[in-house]
């Protein structure tokens, strides 16, 4: 499977997506700064970011972080259409509601991953 890097700032959010990966037979790593996030970057196959917290500055760095293969999904309070639009427009390949990651985040990933591709319709 793959190594995830998942940049998200909320502990325990964080703690259970990375359980949702491991169960799934993925590689995860937690980055809750930007020092871990630059240091896991460049061996990881996805990239996981949390869009609740500072989105200006976390779309910069990993815009400026990010390697060009690296698949990537973002995630967004469903009350933040705004915030949705931002990653889209950033480039993440998948920006879904934080509850559709909780629910099935790592199933998501894994279409993203394959290549199958994912739909995100407007909440």
């Amino acid at each position: 499977m793959a190594r995830v890097v998942a940049f998200i700032p909320d502990l325990l959010f964080g703690s259970s997506v990375l359980s949702a990966l491991s169960a799934a037979g993925h590689e995860p790593v937690l980055a809750s700064n930007e020092e871990a996030l630059r240091s896991a970057l460049p061996e990881a196959e996805a990239l996981v970011v949390d869009l609740t917290f500072d989105v200006p500055q976390r779309i910069e760095l990993v815009r400026s972080a990010k390697p060009p293969r690296l698949k990537t999904l973002a995630f967004y309070s469903h009350v933040e259409a705004d915030v949705r639009d931002q990653g889209r427009e950033a480039g993440f390949d998948l920006v879904i509601p934080r509850s559709r990651m909780a629910r099935e985040g790592v199933a998501v990933l894994d279409r993203l991953l394959a290549g199958s591709g994912d739909e995100d319709p407007a909440p």
